[in-house]
């Protein structure tokens, strides 16, 4: 069957739907992004992809700093209104039993709550359009205990994250394969 030609369209998921923390002292925000991604390994850098409108982005913006904090599928109604209430207007950490946690950073706190946390300062910020992308390194990363398997490694069928793809959530599920299978069954 010959593919139909479609117009310009942004289909790369499932992708993470990060709660992106953020605050200045006075006020502290979430924000839910989808356009989360790695961009380097050494040293390890993520970007983040905010609205300039949206309240988060003046908060990066100001302080350099933010956090990526993975998300379960049992948190998925935070998540989503996460990423349509203003901070602005409500507390999100109130409003979805959230608990801010500082780590390393001084402005930017991580989420207790989820069992991935990824504090990032940013280093570049790329004003690309309809959205700002900011460039984080990442200085520190912080996993919940009871994800870990006996040798220290994230086991990601302990925390079964959230994924997001074309405007539905979706639960992810580990197919327990690792990178080079193929070649070990040879």
């Amino acid at each position: 069957m010959a593919k139909q030609k479609q117009p310009a369209q942004l289909l790369l998921g499932p992708v993470p739907p990060a709660l992106i923390a953020c605050g200045n002292g006075a006020q502290k925000n979430i924000i839910t992004l989808a356009w989360v991604g790695v961009v380097n390994s050494e040293p390890p850098l993520l970007s983040a992809a905010v609205r300039p409108s949206r309240h988060s982005h003046g908060l990066i913006r100001d302080t350099g700093e933010f956090t990526v904090n993975l998300a379960t599928a049992a948190q998925v109604e935070a998540v989503d209104g996460c990423g349509t209430l203003s901070g602005r207007e409500i507390d999100k950490f109130a409003r979805y039993g959230f608990t801010p946690v500082m780590g390393t950073l001084s402005h930017a706190p991580l989420i207790d709550e989820c069992p991935i946390s990824m504090e990032c300062r940013v280093e570049q910020t790329l004003e690309l359009g309809s959205h700002a992308l900011f460039i984080g390194r990442v200085v520190a990363t912080y996993v919940a205990p009871e994800i870990l398997d006996d040798r220290g490694r994230i086991d990601f069928n302990r925390c079964r994250l959230l994924g997001f793809c074309n405007g539905r959530y979706l639960e992810t599920l580990p197919l327990n394969l690792s990178l080079g299978y193929t070649l070990k069954r040879k």
